[in-house]
Parts: structure tokens; sequence; C-alpha cells
């Protein structure tokens, strides 16, 4: 009877589809280890684990191989080819029959997977699976406050379990969906190569779009299953502090995003939020340009936006500023020599 009941526990292994988990990882060999670790943990056995390195400066190629775990595939890039082609990489490179991004500095719950893939089995109208998250600090630590501000503010407390069709407004409006961090991904509807590489680091808003457009359904998981670490070096918390360049990539990345949405006509009942996304980012696009100094290409993404709406107020002050002395606009901006 016992050996009858382990090749049934076999035979059902055998029967999960496999489930690519993809890693990019750059430099941050500690917090890899414990990815890495979480993913391993799975009590959803039948994965493959893709670890990405970016050209990180130590190569964590026996970091990799220390876990013993014939699952793991390890590439290397010779030389830093961003972040976006980075994780590219490592989808295209997915040999599952679904696909779930794990970024080196989060992790995910052990029953993360066991709990996602089975609504998408269960109905192949499905593309994509997700959950809810918590935050974590730098040290692994759960931030209560700032885990249910995020559930909030990604309006994943009124979310219900189950699926939802069409799902535009959750995926590209309210923005519940953590396509990078939370969520499994039906692997053949989506081709990589169709993300274009000027949304950097809004790849994860680009995706949504695309498993959006499919015309297939989403299934939401209420759960908290994954950890997603709040820390100084990720580009949200650099774009959202003093750091220019960062807010200048991302404003790049949105006025990608958002000029592409706003010409679907799939998506014409949003144009409008769209649009003033898109007038938003141009302005924030020429502040950054603004606070590094670089003032004649700044003006053209203000007049840009004003052409939209002419009486912005945000706008208006910020172009002003271009025409101001320099020594006062540093003051007026807040730039600190």
């Amino acid at each position: 009877m016992k050996h009858k009941l382990r090749n049934m526990s076999l035979h059902q292994e055998y029967q999960q589809p496999l489930v690519s988990v993809i890693i990019p990882t750059y430099n941050r060999p500690e917090y890899l280890k414990q990815a890495i670790a979480s993913a391993i943990k799975q009590t959803y056995q039948n994965i493959e684990i893709i670890v990405s390195d970016n050209c990180s400066s130590e190569n964590p190629q026996a970091l990799v191989a220390s876990f013993g775990d014939s699952r793991i595939r390890f590439w290397r890039h010779q030389q830093n080819v961003g972040m976006l082609a980075n994780q590219q990489h490592g989808f295209k490179m997915a040999r599952g029959k679904y696909v779930a991004s794990l970024h080196d500095d989060d992790m995910w719950n052990e029953d993360f997977l066991a709990k996602l893939v089975p609504p998408l089995e269960a109905n192949s109208d499905l593309i994509i699976a997700f959950c809810d998250q918590y935050i974590i600090d730098a040290h692994g630590i759960i931030n209560n406050i700032g885990t249910e501000e995020n559930t909030r503010g990604y309006k994943r407390d009124k979310l219900t379990q189950g699926i939802h069709q069409p799902f535009y407004k959750i995926g590209l409006i309210d923005k519940s969906i953590p396509t990078a961090a939370a969520c499994v991904i039906r692997n053949n509807f989506v081709d990589w190569d169709s993300i274009p590489p000027e949304v950097g680091g809004m790849w994860d808003l680009y995706l949504t779009y695309l498993c959006c457009i499919s015309g297939r359904g989403a299934y939401y998981y209420p759960e908290r299953l994954t950890r997603y670490r709040a820390h100084e070096q990720t580009d949200t918390m650099l774009s959202g502090s003093r750091d220019v360049q960062a807010k200048i990539r991302k404003a790049q990345s949105e006025i990608i995003c958002y000029e592409v949405f706003i010409e679907d006509t799939r998506l014409q009942q949003f144009r409008t939020y769209f649009q003033q996304k898109w007038l938003e980012a141009n302005t924030t696009l020429g502040i950054g340009l603004l606070r590094s100094e670089q003032i004649a290409a700044a003006r053209p993404y203000f007049w840009r936006a004003l052409k939209k709406q002419k009486f912005n107020m945000r706008t208006l002050a910020a172009l002003s500023l271009s025409f101001t002395p320099q020594f006062l606009a540093n003051k007026l901006i807040g730039i600190s020599k």
C-alpha cells in the first residue's frame, strides 16, 4: 500500500506543469542567496530556476552552485546589458508552461506557486494569477504599516478573489498586479521581444499591458504570498527620493508606456487617464532635467505638456523656473551645491 501511495505521489508530481522561476541579479549576493532559497523551498516542486547575472562585479556562480540543485540554470552576461535586457533574457530562456519573476532582493512564501498555479491549470482562458504581498525592509523584517499601505494603495483590499476579465482597470489604472514580484504568467502567450527596450524600469507595467490585451483573464488570490523588499537601492525608492537620474529614468519610461496606451483603441475608455499620466510624466522629466541643470533639454517637455493642457499650474511653474537665473532656480527647486 505504501509503495502504491508513493507511486501516486510521484505521478502527481510528474503531472505538474513546469514553472520557470526567473531571477535576474546584479551585485546583491546576500539577497540573491535568500531569493534562491525561497524558490527551492516551494512546495510546488516541478520548477526550473533561471539565474541571469548582469555582469556583477563578483561572479555569483559559486554561490548559485553551492545550492547543489539540478533545477537551477545559471547565465552570466559578459557585460552589463541593462536591467530590462537581463530580465528579458531570463524570460526567453524559460522552458516552462508558466513563468514567474522573482527579483534577487525579494522572497516567496513556500506556498506561493502551490496556490497560484492551480487556477491557471483549471482555466485555460486565464493568462495570469497574482496575489498580495508583504513589504519587508533591508533586513527582511515585515513592515506592517508599509504592507497595509501597499495593499490599499494598489486597491488589492477592494479586489475580490477569483477571475477578473477583462482586467484593464485593475492592471493599468489601479496597478493592482505586481507583475515583477507576485504573479505567475502563462508563458506561450507573451512575446518577450515585444517589450520595447525604452520602457526600462516600467517593463512590469508594459508586461501587464501585454497580458491585458491578450483578451484572457486574471485570477486574484488575496493572501500575501510574497515579500517585496523596500530598501535604498531599488529604483522605486530612488525615484521617490532625491535621486534625480532615477526620476528622469522613470519619467522617460512612463512617457513611452503611456504613449502606447493612448494609441491603443482597445483602451479608449481610459484615454483621458493615460493622457493625464503622460502629461505628468513630461513635466516630471522636465523638472528632473532642470534639477540636473539641462535647461535647454527640459523646456520642450514643458511645452509638450502645455499643448495638451494649457493651464496646468505645475507645468507652468516649472517652465517659469527654466527662465529664472540658475542660482535662484537651484534654490527654488532644492538643489544643494
